[in-house]
């Protein structure tokens, strides 16, 4: 029966081929969605103060100081995409030859929509959360906004022509369609992007990359983005399983009972969806054990740091402080001695005396210590909140990582990449001691 089923007729065998395809294409389709929710299901959210060089993933609100205002809702905003639709029907007749090979007529009726006009517009824009800020930049980026505008209106309503073109498409039925979509000036958004140095400043930014895996912009939110990953998955397997079982079942089911050739066809789909979801979970443990190395060696940077910067900070203050304080004695001194003496009594010069208080002022004009202790302050604590969050980071993707080594499947593919547990940071774990300032 075998041997029948691989020697069918060449025109039986392009259902096979096509299904074959199909398949092979839906499946690509699945182990793709699969490797992007793993994706976002192990990068840790980080805040906009640890945002660091390479692939993160943040949360925050979309800010401008100069938003756009959207086509059709006019609202502020930093993107906006929007679409006008005219709607049309007619009634086709023709003519064609039945199986008789009589000549008939028929007709029958079609419609649809048809875009007459198009267009959106963004700008690069700021992430906001509880810490700072990191600029945006979406070109290249997939985005997924949000709907703010959809309206559908005939010749009567103000609308159709005031944001719709003067003409109309053949067999207009007068009904436009309008719609928008767009990100809000403080909506809140999630990115996942490729983080860079800014050119202008000592900053980060996230921008398209060609080496990136993902640069995602969306309106949704984490939960709903992995979840919708998680239903392309299934989706994607549940097309192919049925597209390779039925190329299989038309090719051989007209010599060949169709059961056995659909269980054929179904294993062998099944056999390369095992072979290529253990490529992904194999891929996607090796990338996770990367990245715990890299949260790790975050904190390490962020204690060298401290360790280097304070030290300068301290010595460059300290310099103030010594210098304002020979400033403030001379100026003391030389107010003492522009006092004015008994009638009769030798005493200072108080010309001469203006003249080295002016030229002490143009030296040192401005007294600015005060300012110098407030930003050393702010520094330090800008040090130890940088630490924090490194250490959250690293201990966030650390316990993400441990999880996957216990979970079934994941545990039996790590066993393959040699994958161990790593150990959570604690405070008394640091290398580095802190910097001791008085």
């Amino acid at each position: 029966m075998m041997h029948n089923m691989f020697n069918s007729e060449p025109k039986l065998l392009w259902p096979i081929l096509v299904g074959g395809l199909l398949a092979l294409l839906f499946l690509g389709l699945a182990l793709r969605a699969n490797r992007r929710k793993r994706l976002v299901d192990n990068l840790p959210t980080c805040k906009t103060t640890g945002v660091f060089i390479g692939l993160v993933e943040i949360k925050g609100t979309a800010e401008s100081a100069h938003p756009l205002q959207s086509f059709l809702a006019g609202i502020p905003c930093v993107y906006y995409q929007y679409e006008v639709a005219e709607h049309w029907s007619r009634t086709v007749t023709e003519t064609y030859t039945d199986s008789k090979g009589n000549r008939r007529t028929r007709t029958r009726h079609e419609s649809g929509w048809k875009t007459v006009d198009s267009g959106g517009q963004m700008i690069p824009f700021y992430l906001q959360d509880d810490y700072g800020v990191v600029l945006i930049r979406p070109e290249g980026a997939t985005v997924e906004p949000k709907t703010v505008f959809s309206v559908t209106c005939g010749r009567g309503d103000p609308l159709y022509y005031a944001k719709g073109p003067p003409w109309a498409v053949a067999d207009s039925d007068h009904r436009r369609r309008f719609t928008e979509q767009a990100i809000p000036l403080h909506t809140p958004i999630y990115v996942m992007g490729q983080s860079r140095e800014r050119r202008d400043i000592v900053a980060p930014e996230i921008a398209a990359d060609k080496a990136a895996p993902m640069f995602l912009i969306s309106t949704r939110t984490e939960k709903q983005i992995s979840r919708g990953y998680g239903w392309a998955w299934y989706g994607w397997n549940v097309a192919g399983l049925l597209f390779s079982i039925g190329g299989a079942t038309l090719a051989f089911g007209a010599q060949n009972p169709p059961v056995m050739a659909a269980v054929l066809a179904g294993a062998v789909y099944l056999l390369f969806l095992l072979v290529g979801w253990t490529w992904v979970v194999f891929n996607s443990m090796v990338d996770l054990r990367n990245r715990v190395q890299q949260a790790w060696s975050l904190v390490d940077v962020q204690l060298k740091r401290r360790h280097d910067l304070i030290p300068n900070l301290v010595a460059v203050v300290s310099g103030l402080r010594d210098y304002e304080r020979d400033v403030q004695e001379t100026i003391a001194l030389l107010r003492a001695q522009s006092q004015a003496t008994a009638p009769g009594q030798p005493g200072p010069d108080p010309a001469a005396v203006g003249q080295r208080l002016m030229a002490l002022a143009e030296k040192y004009p401005e007294l600015k210590a005060h300012e110098s202790f407030l930003k050393l302050q702010r520094e330090l604590a800008d040090t130890e909140t940088r630490i924090a969050l490194a250490r959250g980071y690293y201990n966030e993707i650390a316990t993400h990582h441990n999880m996957r080594l216990e979970v079934i499947p994941d545990r039996f593919v790590a066993r393959l990449a040699g994958m161990t547990p790593r150990p959570l940071m604690e405070a008394n774990d640091f290398q580095r001691p802190p910097v001791i300032v008085s």
